[in-house]
């Protein structure tokens, strides 16, 4: 079968190779892969900013987005059957260490790919697995770092930096659960109107120079009660915490190796503000998301940027990295 795979070591790099199509063993499953986003932790193992903690060798098949069909049952499997329309969990745990797909052990960049049973989560027919895909993660990720990691109540004011595949769906989610206003942050034009279509009630540039007093003028001088910073960057989380108000929390969702600077620290303290660290999210909360887009609270249709083969994997990494389109999720099809 065909797969994108990650070398390891001093010369790292993504390829295309044909392998052997693995063979489920007990409490696992052959799954035929309809559908694998392109996330950017993968740019970040490509690039080396992130490295396998718990990986057994030094080449992996990338992919921690997957969905599609069950094809073959390991030994004694009882509890799918073939033909089941699942979307894969994105990690599994092993003797209470969390190993994530794609990462750690072999992901979906492939044909076929294996899962351990406890890790299928059923999808309805009416979910297209183009979208199913990137629930684990793409979705899944904002959704545990509003309602568990920063506990947003309904009517609280929050702020959103970065705009992206993560950001995206956090001002979805964060409309549906009744948050307001919604302010999103984000440098390009294209990036702001996506956020307004997607929910936000307002939309600024992190370049304004008055951006601190205009998110306080829209919360009535309070500031904001929470804030994500979805990008990574460390400017955005020091301009971030000076829009929190009194006992805000800001929420570090994406990803950067960079030192945190809290340049205002008497008055972070004084307010009473907080650092929440957010990392993933638990498969209870994609089973949550399944359960809303099955009864069409959610839909995702709109995150979709662009379905491309799987021989184009490295196409889809480099137009994920330029931001061509302005993407929030590029989806690959074997």
């Amino acid at each position: 079968m065909l797969a994108a795979r990650l070398h390891l070591g001093p010369e790292r790099h993504l390829s295309l190779d044909e392998i052997p199509t693995p063979e489920p063993g007990p409490d696992h499953v052959l799954i035929k892969v309809e559908a694998a986003g392109v996330c950017l932790s993968d740019v970040h193992l490509i690039e080396g900013m992130l490295t396998p903690l718990f990986l057994q060798g030094d080449v992996v098949t990338l992919g921690h987005e997957v969905a599609g069909t069950v094809h073959a049952l390991g030994p004694g499997v009882a509890t799918a059957k073939v033909g089941d329309r699942v979307l894969l969990q994105a990690g599994e745990e092993r003797e209470g260490r969390v190993f994530t797909r794609g990462v750690d052990y072999d992901g979906g960049w492939a044909e076929y790919t294996l899962a351990r049973v406890d890790t299928l989560v059923p999808i309805p027919d009416d979910l297209p697995f183009e979208q199913a895909c990137f629930i684990p993660d793409a979705v899944s990720t904002p959704w545990g770092a509003i309602t568990a990691t920063a506990a947003v109540r309904p009517g609280e004011p929050v702020g959103v930096w970065g705009v992206g595949g993560l950001g995206a769906h956090g001002v979805q989610l964060l409309r549906m659960m009744g948050a307001a206003p919604i302010i999103a942050v984000d440098p390009p034009p294209a990036a702001r109107e996506r956020a307004l279509d997607f929910g936000a009630d307002l939309a600024f540039d992190s370049a304004d120079k008055d951006l601190r007093t205009q998110i306080f003028t829209a919360t009535d001088g309070t500031g904001l009660a929470a804030a994500f910073d979805f990008a990574g960057v460390p400017a955005v989380r020091e301009q971030a915490i000076t829009c929190l108000g009194v006992e805000g929390r800001l929420v570090l969702v994406g990803l950067t190796d960079k030192p945190i600077t809290i340049t205002g620290g008497t008055a972070f303290s004084f307010f009473k503000q907080q650092l929440r660290g957010h990392y993933g999210s638990s498969a209870e909360h994609v089973r949550e998301l399944v359960k809303l887009q099955r009864l069409h609270r959610v839909e995702f249709a709109r995150s979709v940027s662009a379905v491309m083969p799987l021989a184009d994997a490295q196409k889809a990494v480099h137009a994920l990295e330029s931001k061509q389109g302005n993407p929030i999720r590029i989806v690959l099809k074997p």
